[in-house]
């Protein structure tokens, strides 16, 4: 079965194309993302700014083509995180995008992005390996962490940190001032101390890092250009790299961030909150090391995606076929 799902997040709106087998991604055909920063000033004003709902659209745009042009998609959905959740105006911005764009749309809860995160970035581990593993998403608005044995998990909890949230709230200076870090260190690290109890903590074996603050600092160690994911999946960012990393990019005004080999000139805004937030987790958690994964919660929504009940598929195929069918007349 192929499925498309698009993710619309705080600081990026991604698309993945991808086939399913025996309740597995066997091939990702497309992936692709844009950094639309959909949460910016969310923080303070608790709507969504109409220039990054425009941005937002732009990229909805260009995927549904993309979609609107494969016959063989059998399935598609939109996911809605941290900033539709929050905003004043985020029903009505998903309302707007089933009926401007012809698809289903899910805005999912902190709970169920957790766990579609943990199931993606575990899809292709050994049913027997039983290892207890950390999965950590930080995204632009949230961050979650989740803990379990092996593609099972018994832990999870979403925390209002994010890389978009955090900058608006304490970065007013360019460079950041010494000061603005602290603050922002101290707001992270009390946040995270709340979220997650001490036994939780313990005995992680594994701990795997999603999304673009992981997967930038990884690009930026090993100084690729163009951005490889073959050498970011499985890359292994020590606690001292990570320390490291952030000493080198906190003092660097965002002009020479933009330049940065290995950074997305559009990241360059939230890396050093990113890697600020990346450096709390692992004390919190006494991580040695992560391993940067490109498996995220695309994956795992794909995956629920194409195992939901057949009558439930059927009328999701119905609907945004019936849409598209509109829009094109």
């Amino acid at each position: 079965m192929k499925i498309a799902i698009i993710d619309v997040g705080t600081n990026t709106t991604r698309l993945l194309i991808a086939e399913v087998e025996g309740g597995h991604i066997v091939r990702e055909q497309t992936r692709l993302s844009r950094i639309t920063r959909l949460g910016a000033g969310l923080d303070a004003s608790g709507r969504l700014d109409e220039d990054a709902l425009a941005r937002v659209h732009a990229a909805l745009s260009e995927y549904t083509t993309t979609v609107r042009g494969l016959a063989d998609i059998q399935q598609v959905e939109v996911l809605m995180t941290s900033a539709v959740r929050d905003a004043k105006n985020g029903r009505q911005f998903a309302d707007d995008v089933l009926f401007r764009y012809g698809v289903r749309v899910h805005v999912i809860s902190g709970e169920e992005e957790a766990q579609l995160t943990y199931r993606g970035a575990t899809d292709e581990l050994e049913p027997d390996d039983q290892a207890r593993t950390l999965v950590l998403d930080i995204g632009g608005g949230s961050t979650e962490l989740i803990v379990g044995n092996g593609q099972l998990a018994s832990f999870n909890v979403s925390t209002q940190i994010g890389v978009v949230r955090h900058s608006d709230r304490h970065i007013k200076s360019d460079p950041p001032a010494a000061e603005e870090l602290d603050a922002m260190a101290k707001d992270v690290r009390a946040t995270l101390a709340e979220a997650v109890p001490e036994p939780e903590r313990g005995n992680v074996v594994r701990a795997l890092a999603v999304a673009g603050t992981p997967t930038s600092l990884a690009a930026i160690d090993q100084e690729l250009d163009p951005y490889d994911p073959a050498k970011v999946h499985g890359y292994k960012l020590t606690r001292q790299a990570v320390a490291r990393l952030y000493a080198q990019l906190r003092d660097k005004p965002l002009a020479e961030l933009k330049q940065l080999k290995g950074l997305h000139p559009d990241r360059a805004g939230v890396i050093v909150p990113g890697a600020l937030i990346l450096a709390e987790v692992m004390e919190l958690f006494s991580l040695g090391a992560v391993q940067v994964s490109e498996h995220d919660i695309l994956r795992g929504a794909a995956v629920s995606l194409a195992n939901e009940p057949a009558a439930q598929k059927q009328g999701a195929r119905r609907g945004w076929r019936r849409l598209f069918s509109k829009q094109r007349t």
